[in-house]
C-alpha cells in the first residue's frame, strides 16, 4: 500500500491584532478584598514577628499616584493633539497603558493589605500598643494606594485612541477599517 504523501500545508489564519482590554473594576475589588483578608489573617497570627509600619510606604504610593496623574494629563493632551504640545510615540502610549494596568492591580493589592492591617489595628488598638502605632501608617497606606489606583485608571483611560471622525472613516480606495478599540 502506497499512499501519496502530501506535505502538510501551513494553516493560514488572519493576523490577530493584539488587544489590551480596559481594567475591570471587579478585578481590582476582588484583588483588594483577597489581599485585605490575607493581611488581616497574617497580622492577627504573626503580629509579633512583623516590623512596625511606617508612613513611608503610603507616601511612596501617593507620590507614584501624582506621577501617573501628571503622565495621564500629558498623554491625553498629546493624543488629542492640543496646540503647543508635540506628538507622542505610539509605543510609549502602549507602555503607559501596560504600566497603568500593572499599577492599578498592584495598588489594589496594597490598598487591600493596608486596609486589612487597618481593620486589625482598629479592633486591637485598645488591647495592643503595636496596633495603635500601626493604625496611622496603615490608613496613610490605604489612602496612597487608592490614589494610585485612581491615577492608574486615569492613565489607562488617557491612553485610549479617540474614535476617528466620520469624514476620515471612509476614504476613497480604503478598505473597511477595523474598530480602533
Amino acid at each position: 500500500m502506497s499512499r501519496d504523501f502530501e506535505p502538510s500545508r501551513p494553516t493560514t489564519r488572519p493576523p490577530s491584532r493584539p488587544t489590551l482590554r480596559p481594567t475591570n473594576p471587579a478585578t481590582l475589588v476582588v484583588a483588594a478584598l483577597a489581599a485585605g483578608a490575607l493581611a488581616w489573617l497574617g497580622i492577627s497570627r504573626y503580629y509579633a514577628d512583623i516590623p512596625d509600619l511606617t508612613v513611608v510606604g503610603g507616601l511612596t504610593l501617593a507620590g507614584l499616584a501624582l506621577v501617573e496623574a501628571l503622565t495621564a494629563r500629558n498623554t491625553r493632551a498629546r493624543i488629542e493633539r492640543r496646540p503647543g504640545i508635540g506628538p507622542l510615540n505610539p509605543l510609549l502610549v502602549a507602555r503607559f497603558a501596560v504600566l497603568a494596568k500593572a499599577s492599578s492591580l498592584g495598588a489594589a493589592l496594597f490598598a487591600g493589605a493596608y486596609a486589612g492591617v487597618a481593620v486589625w489595628a482598629i479592633v486591637e488598638r485598645d488591647r495592643l500598643r503595636v496596633a495603635a502605632e500601626n493604625l496611622v501608617p496603615s490608613v496613610v497606606g490605604v489612602v496612597g494606594a487608592l490614589a494610585l489606583v485612581g491615577a492608574a485608571l486615569l492613565l489607562e483611560r488617557a491612553c485610549r485612541v479617540p474614535p476617528r471622525p466620520p469624514e476620515e472613516d471612509e476614504q476613497p480606495g480604503d478598505g473597511p477599517r477595523d474598530d480602533p478599540r
